[in-house]
């Protein structure tokens, strides 16, 4: 289904009398609601962040708040919140899949209904979409939406995140759309339903019922909107909002040369063993206006939860193409308009129950965007961008306090952030969050107050930015000292090929890995010693993911493949540490078009070693970087000569 298109004018050309006819009010007036629906869903957002409990939507921004149009609109997001971006492309079949099946016919004023299937809605069961039908003298005029993840949902694995489950039965409560709340007032089977699967209810409770009062909230906005401007103009605006990221990805689809752009993209296993890799083929054919995203021949669906849905896929797209082509007007689900996508079922990026299960699917979704990136390259020219970290690296971490009192970390203490890819626009950041993300960095502190857990260490990988003009953000290394016993599960899916892509002439960034050091080798408690980072440390360890040389167990992209399940649970006992670093960020641009004095910096800061430099963009640093980083001086003469034999 398309959403409802209202004018196939430029709206800047639409005389005031066509606008208003069009939209229900003059353009003043549709450009505050729009504006106004956007501070709705960021007023509810804010409201949510300030009161949560669970760490994941406190420290982590791991929710988005939606304003949807009525059914005879066709369910149209006309704002999305500055979230996370994840749940951006399939929030709008989320709130449709959840009210018609539930029936238009059978909401009331005061109703909330929550679903959280993730072939009905997108995303992973974690995630619960509370839709609140908001009225108009009876008329059903509009929803508010608050799609927020859960700590937990059930199912065999503590919070939910591994990529070792085998099927929807392994993978946690999955909820049909039903109501939470009738007449303002809380539906207990439904609440039971939950608490009786979930565990950590007591960080669910309270969040949810933050949750109902943000709905509560952005409703009493929406009203006080229609009771300023009318219903007519609230509703026209939705359109117009719509209409105008429409038109805006329109002409964007329209400067990417007319042609076929084709590329692949791969996770490196899933959780049963490591003979099966997952590749996204994709094919774009681009003529005109218009674009078709094609993903025939992607390989089948994974035997655990390392799927994504086809909602998900739709939302990697449109936030690869926004973030390519079309990244200045606010994002509805008018983007998708002039967009065709093509995806067969079954699939590791389309994946159907029971046995496609899905939970790690920003990693599979991830992949698609990455395709997206790499397909249209050559397209875009000096506008393309590099490839990010890859994979989230997630670890999910849990046990028990001296009081037996259970503890779960999740997306705090793996690789979840790190660096992005080189742009026409300069170096690329080295801390941040997969491109489809937009999340908040934990706080060492607050991971420390609540878990018995020590981050030892939060550093860049000297080395591992893809080289370029510009270059890609570094690998982010982390060390995580657990002080119980703990069960693990790690989800490094992208070490086997470089994620960071170099783009117009620049060079990949260099893969990432996971270790475990126990034992002697970790224990800072009783020898005092934070483990260090040269290679002779790795020889102690016991490889968790990634390609790894089988003598010192360091990094080596001609090395052996570890397999991040070949232990299905990694059980430590106390003083157990484990060390992620993410895949470095590609460059962007020739390398040795890279100014020296850019490279000295780089050399200073330590991006780049000495030895690096030489190597990757032909410059000739003198001095100490470590010892005597003011002293350090660039080579000209031999620089000059070094360039010169590399052309």
């Amino acid at each position: 289904m398309t959403e409802t298109t209202t004018t196939p004018d430029s709206l800047k050309t639409l005389s005031d009398d066509t606008f208003a006819v069009t939209y229900g009010s003059d353009r003043f007036t549709a450009a505050i609601l729009s504006a106004r629906m956007r501070y709705i869903v960021q007023h509810m957002c804010t409201g949510l962040l300030n009161n949560a409990f669970s760490v994941i939507l406190r420290d982590w921004y791991d929710f988005a708040a939606v304003i949807s149009g009525p059914p005879q609109l066709n369910y149209p997001t006309s704002a999305v919140s500055n979230s996370l971006a994840l749940f951006f492309g399939s929030i709008s079949e989320a709130v449709r899949n959840t009210v018609e099946e539930y029936g238009v016919d059978n909401l009331r004023r005061g109703d909330v209904l929550i679903c959280n299937d993730p072939y009905r809605a997108g995303t992973h069961v974690n995630d619960v979409c509370f839709v609140r039908p908001v009225f108009h003298d009876d008329e059903l005029v509009s929803f508010v939406t608050l799609r927020a993840h859960q700590l937990d949902m059930g199912g065999i694995v503590p919070a939910g995140f591994s990529g070792t489950k085998r099927n929807v039965y392994e993978n946690g409560l999955v909820i049909n759309p039903m109501l939470l709340y009738k007449d303002d007032e809380p539906v207990k089977q439904a609440f039971n339903l939950i608490f009786d699967n979930a565990r950590y209810g007591e960080l669910l409770l309270p969040d949810i019922k933050t949750i109902f009062q943000n709905l509560l909230l952005g409703e009493r906005l929406i009203e006080e909107s229609i009771g300023r401007y009318g219903v007519e103009a609230y509703l026209g605006s939705i359109r117009y909002s719509t209409d105008v990221s429409a038109e805006a990805m329109q002409a964007a689809i329209a400067t990417i040369p007319d042609g076929e752009y084709d590329a692949e993209e791969r996770l490196d296993s899933d959780g049963i063993d490591d003979t099966l890799e997952y590749v996204v083929k994709l094919k774009i054919r681009k003529h005109g206006d218009q674009i078709e995203l094609d993903f025939s021949g992607t390989s089948p669906q994974a035997r655990t939860s390392v799927n994504c849905g086809a909602l998900d896929t739709k939302t990697a797209v449109g936030v690869g193409l926004k973030f390519l082509i079309s990244p200045d007007t606010p994002f509805t689900s008018g983007e998708y308009r002039n967009v065709d996508i093509v995806i067969p079922e079954g699939t590791f990026i389309s994946a159907t129950p029971p046995d496609g299960a899905v939970f790690l699917y920003f990693d599979s979704s991830g992949v698609v965007l990455l395709a997206l990136f790499k397909a249209l390259e050559r397209a875009l020219g000096e506008r393309a961008v590099g490839g990010d970290y890859g994979s989230l690296n997630l670890h999910n971490a849990s046990g028990l306090f001296d009081d037996g009192t259970p503890w779960n970390t999740t997306a705090q203490c793996g690789g979840e952030h790190g660096p992005w890819g080189a742009t026409i626009a300069g170096d690329a950041d080295s801390y941040s969050v997969q491109y489809q993300l937009n999340n908040l960095d934990p706080a060492t502190e607050a991971i420390e107050s609540e878990t018995p857990a020590v981050v030892l260490r939060k550093e860049y990988q000297i080395d591992s930015a893809g080289p370029g003009t510009h270059r890609g953000g570094a690998g982010v290394l982390k060390d995580t000292l657990y002080l119980t016993s703990a069960e693990h599960f790690s989800s490094p899916l992208h070490t086997k090929s470089a994620s960071g892509a170099g783009v117009h002439g620049g060079r990949n960034g260099a893969l990432g890995a996971v270790w475990l050091f126990d034992g002697e080798a970790a224990d800072v408690v009783h020898t005092g010693k934070i483990l260090g980072t040269e290679p002779d440390v790795y020889r102690a360890s016991t490889p968790v993911g990634g390609m790894i040389d089988p003598t010192t167990k360091c990094v080596d992209i001609n090395g052996e493949y570890q397999h991040f399940a070949s232990r299905t649970v990694w059980q430590t006992q106390p003083n157990a540490l484990f060390r992620y670093l993410t895949n470095g960020g590609g460059g962007w641009g020739d390398p040795y078009q890279r100014t020296p004095a850019k490279v000295l910096a780089d050399v200073r800061n330590e991006y780049v070693s000495i030895e690096g430099a030489r190597r990757d963009y032909g410059v000739v640093i003198c001095g100490d970087p470590r010892n005597d980083p003011e002293g350090l001086s660039v080579d000209e003469q031999a620089t000059a000569e070094l360039r010169t034999q590399s052309v």
